[in-house]
């Protein structure tokens, strides 16, 4: 029996979406405070901003 599972919605994401879900997991699972990441993800938007 060979099914084909279906694809995930998150398989046929935009790029961004996906990084957004990984950065998510990534914080969460490593239990940082919300105050922290927010602060840490501010940052890194002045450096990429930066590099533009």
């Amino acid at each position: 029996m060979n099914e084909e599972l279906p694809v995930s919605g998150l398989a046929n994401a935009a790029e961004e979406v996906k990084l957004a879900v990984d950065l998510i997991f990534l914080l969460e699972s490593n239990n940082i405070d919300t105050d922290v990441a927010l602060a840490a993800l501010e940052i890194v938007k002045q450096d990429l901003q930066a590099k533009r």
